[in-house]
């Protein structure tokens, strides 16, 4: 009986003999849950908790043992005040010693965001979001949260069958994923959080909600906080703009394939708004690398639907568009070279479609097939002119440059449609360019194959680049005043902007000046000119004036525009009547934009008078009229009065400033190499036509030795006569250039360029010699060869070879 009652004494007294620490925590949990954390009790602990950290570890390992009973039970009172004492003693304590309690506490955490239950859930994040936004003094060596970005994951794409509690553990999903990137992003010791395998789960995520799935309640909540969307959205800026260097390409894979999973390319606004997000977010000096990420998905795609291509290509050009000046980085280049690549592909799917119209049920899909494809063609061009607006003007030289570069030509319409496609790219690159110096946004390498285009057979080749020519030329934005050919009553009033021309630009014109002319000169006459090609060459000159003309640069365009005026009258080439009033109507236009804006009256009153006789006897010489009146069916030469003279513009000419003598020689348009792109007959070539005045103007050795007396000398200095001979010469010449057939003329260049080979090969042969070889030197007597040996100390080298 004494040994019963000893031990019941004994079981008695277990209970004030527990650890202090479980007593407090114990006292903290009320008889009834719904009284809530007992305040009194918990400052204990905290107190108690503060004064000794070393026993946090012990008090975490009891609260989470606690909790995970409680949670079994289903005691969700208990649950929760367990965790509200959990934050408070995280938020007092910041000693070394709370890396073990941290440890219990997430343990407590993953058991909540385990459950099935949905309080629980949201508890267990919101508790997690508390303690991610405590600063940890020193960083954690071993901790991961592998399992809160999977867990986080899985609520952002909670399925629950109420539409309410959905919502809420969406957000709750959101919120922790946030809190797990401000934890990590700053931890250098976590920059695992940038690994594929959590960025593929936490990327998707954000976007899964971000893009209001027919699942998502976009409007839920009163405030951005509630709405999965807009946190979403929150968060997703949040982590990219915590993006470092090494770390974009992590961050962007994940949006790519996330699109290419849910099909968000066609259509492809939110793809569009993604990207914007992205671009807005990240540091500035990161742009090149996503327009990269991009440009390898546009590859990876490359066979995809046309649909497709476009979305990701308009993607691409909101990418390019909010990337900052220069910041694209040393992938300029390569991203022409993608787009364009991509350019010309689309063309040859569009071709390879219609090369396969073999049946008429098949003609509808086939039209709609190139239809797309044009879409992808004009995103394309459209990205590249935005991307070359936004480089520097270095950068843009050297992209028009690379453009030219890809410039081919061909026979096939497939080439004649990507070259149009390559220069309308060119024509956004060059808008808006203004170049200080002609000669830096001219160079030749870009001059003479743009100038070789312009002698193509092809009407709208030639208008493209003359509107890239304007771009460049037109630095003062003048263009828009001047559009359309017509007789401008009062040039003043169109309040045209010009500035001195630069010592620059006038060693450009004197350099370049006479292509300028010949390329005007041969587009006026080309049979397939419709109106628009006669409004660009009227734009041309008049930039050309406004631009770049001075006292010898004037002379020289009324030099042209005569020269124009008598092939039309002359009509030597067989032109259509509509061309030849085209090119009369271009030169009255012209001379009264000219007449006006060097403002020399008596010029000006020579121009009106034969206006106004036009506007009287042939208003189809005029533009108001050529383009929608009859035309003749011959012009009449013998009235001068309708033309105008060259005599009467030289008088007015003949003050200061001008060197009117030079209006009475004739232009004739100097030929020069760049044909070699346009595929068209030959023009005469001055060269060889100097060779051949030189070559037959020689005298014969016999003459070279005649004795020099007075008479030949008084021969020689006797003109009379020779001036007369020469123009002879020079024209048996030119006839028999322009009217001799083809093979003649081959046949003529071949036997002088034999000649001249057998020449040189002569001159060679006294010249060069073999060096005498220590092995002997080779020589032939009687049909037999004989080796004689030559010593080295007998060899004589030339004097660089000694040293």
């Amino acid at each position: 009986m004494a040994i019963s009652v000893f031990v019941a004494g004994v079981c008695g007294c277990c209970g004030p003999l527990r650890p202090r620490y479980k007593r407090l925590v114990d006292n903290i949990f009320p008889e009834d849950p719904k009284d809530g954390l007992s305040k009194s009790d918990m400052e204990k602990l905290t107190f108690y908790a503060v004064s000794a950290p070393e026993k946090l570890d012990r008090i975490g390992a009891y609260l989470a043992e606690k909790l995970s009973r409680d949670v079994v039970r289903h005691r969700y009172g208990n649950v929760v005040i367990a965790m509200e004492a959990l934050d408070q003693l995280l938020m007092a304590c910041h000693s070394q010693s709370i890396k073990p309690f941290v440890e219990s506490f997430l343990h407590m955490v993953a058991k909540l965001l385990e459950s099935r239950e949905p309080d629980l859930q949201v508890l267990g994040t919101n508790s997690f979001v508390k303690f991610a936004n405590i600063e940890e003094d020193t960083p954690s060596y071993h901790r991961r949260y592998d399992f809160f970005v999977s867990q986080f994951s899985a609520m952002c794409h909670s399925t629950h069958e109420d539409q309410e509690t959905r919502t809420r553990i969406r957000v709750a999903g959101i919120k922790g994923l946030q809190g797990v990137v401000r934890k990590t992003v700053n931890d250098e010791l976590q920059a695992i959080i940038w690994e594929p395998q959590h960025m593929d789960k936490l990327i998707p995520s954000m976007l899964f909600n971000m893009a209001g799935h027919p699942n998502t309640p976009s409007g839920a909540g009163q405030d951005g906080e509630e709405n999965p969307s807009a946190l979403a959205e929150n968060c997703f800026r949040e982590l990219l703009g915590r993006a470092a260097y090494g770390n974009m390409n992590n961050a962007v894979r994940p949006v790519l394939v996330h699109l290419d999973n849910h099909h968000l390319w066609d259509p492809n606004e939110f793809a569009v708004s993604c990207f914007r997000i992205i671009m807005y977010s990240i540091q500035a000096q990161h742009s090149h690398h996503v327009i990269q990420q991009v440009l390898n998905h546009l590859d990876t795609n490359n066979k995809n639907t046309p649909r497709v291509r476009a979305g990701i290509v308009q993607v691409l050009l909101e990418t390019v568009a909010i990337a900052a000046k220069g910041s694209v980085g040393p992938t300029v280049l390569e991203v022409f070279n993608t787009l364009l690549k991509h350019l010309r592909m689309s063309v040859d799917f569009e071709l390879g479609d219609s090369s396969r119209r073999n049946s008429a049920s098949s003609v509808s899909s086939v039209r709609g097939k190139e239809s797309e494809e044009r879409i992808v063609q004009n995103a394309i061009i459209q990205t590249i002119g935005f991307f070359g607006g936004n480089l520097p003007d270095y950068q843009r030289a050297e992209v028009m440059m690379f453009i030219m570069g890809k410039f081919a030509v061909g026979p096939d319409g497939g080439t004649k449609r990507i070259q149009t496609m390559l220069l309308s790219s060119l024509i956004m690159v060059t808008s808006g360019f203004k170049s200080k110096s002609m000669a830096a946004a001219l160079p030749p390498p870009f001059l003479d194959p743009l100038f070789s285009i312009s002698l193509m057979e092809d009407s709208e080749l030639r208008q493209l680049v003359f509107e890239i020519l304007h771009n460049i030329l037109d630095r003062h934005d003048n263009r828009a005043k001047l559009r359309g050919i017509r007789i401008i009553p009062n040039v003043s009033a169109l309040k045209i902007k010009r500035e001195k021309i630069s010592k620059q630009d006038v060693a450009f014109m004197k350099k370049h000046g006479q292509q300028l002319y010949r390329h005007i000169y041969l587009g006026c006459k080309e049979e397939d000119n419709v109106h628009k090609n006669f409004e660009l060459l009227f734009t041309t000159l008049a930039i050309l004036t406004i631009e770049l003309a001075n006292e010898e640069v004037v002379i020289d365009l009324i030099r042209l525009a005569i020269a124009l005026q008598e092939m039309a009258l002359n009509n030597e080439e067989n032109l259509p009547m509509f061309i030849r009033c085209g090119i009369m109507a271009l030169v009255a236009a012209y001379l009264n934009f000219l007449s006006q804006m060097i403002a020399n009256p008596p010029f000006c009153q020579h121009v009106s008078k034969v206006i106004e006789l036009r506007n009287m006897d042939a208003p189809y010489l005029l533009p108001e009229h050529i383009f929608r009146d009859k035309l003749p069916e011959s012009l009449d030469k013998e009235d001068s009065q309708l033309y105008f003279q060259t005599a009467d513009m030289a008088e007015c000419l003949a003050g200061p400033g001008y060197n009117a003598e030079r209006l009475s020689i004739p232009y004739v348009p100097q030929v020069t190499g760049e044909e070699r792109l346009s595929r068209r007959p030959s023009f005469v070539d001055t060269v060889s036509l100097q060779v051949d005045i030189i070559s037959n103007s020689l005298p014969e050795k016999s003459q070279l030795a005649e004795e020099i007396t007075f008479e030949t000398l008084k021969k020689a200095i006797d003109t009379t006569g020779l001036e007369e001979q020469e123009r002879a010469k020079r024209r048996q010449v030119m006839e028999k250039f322009q009217k001799a057939p083809f093979e003649e003329i081959a046949a003529h260049c071949e036997s002088k360029a034999n000649m001249l080979h057998d020449r040189l090969a002569q001159i060679f042969e006294l010249t060069i010699r073999p060096p005498p070889s220590p092995s002997g030197v080779v020589s032939i007597s009687a049909g037999h060869t004989q080796h004689q040996s030559v010593p080295v100390y007998e060899m004589k080298f030339p004097d660089l070879c000694v040293y």
